[in-house]
């Protein structure tokens, strides 16, 4: 009976510590990981991030001095991430649950961070222009 309490004790140390351990390391790739979502068509830098559940990617390199347009996609998006804030433009808008929308950003100065919120501020999103 004891044999039986300290087999089954390891064992669900084990699934638990297993699991914490893949929310730790899952939390931190996803936060610092960039993904190539720039492209340059007509002389514009076009930034493609995806709204639902979240932003991705969250943060996104850009080359500054360069006029800039934030294509949002949507598709079934019915969360906050919906509501979309970008302080430092004074932006503001509800995007559509499925859909496209493009924001049109001016030349950013080199070193310039732009942050993109939901409106409740859970989920966001950075814009890095080097």
């Amino acid at each position: 009976m004891n044999m039986k309490i300290i087999i089954i004790s390891i064992l669900a140390v084990a699934v638990v510590a297993g699991g914490a351990m893949l929310v730790i390391s899952g939390a931190s790739n996803s936060s610092s990981q960039t993904v190539d979502n720039v492209s340059m068509v007509g002389g514009k830098q076009i930034i493609t991030i995806s709204a639902k559940g979240g932003y991705s990617p969250r943060l996104t390199n850009a080359k500054a001095g360069v006029p800039t347009v934030i294509k949002m996609n949507t598709q079934g998006t019915f969360d906050c991430s919906s509501a979309i804030v970008i302080p430092s433009l004074g932006y503001r808008s509800n995007l559509p649950p499925s859909g496209e929308t493009l924001i049109d950003v001016p030349p950013q100065n080199a070193g310039t961070a732009l942050q993109g919120l939901c409106s409740m501020g859970m989920y966001s999103f950075s814009i890095n222009f080097n």
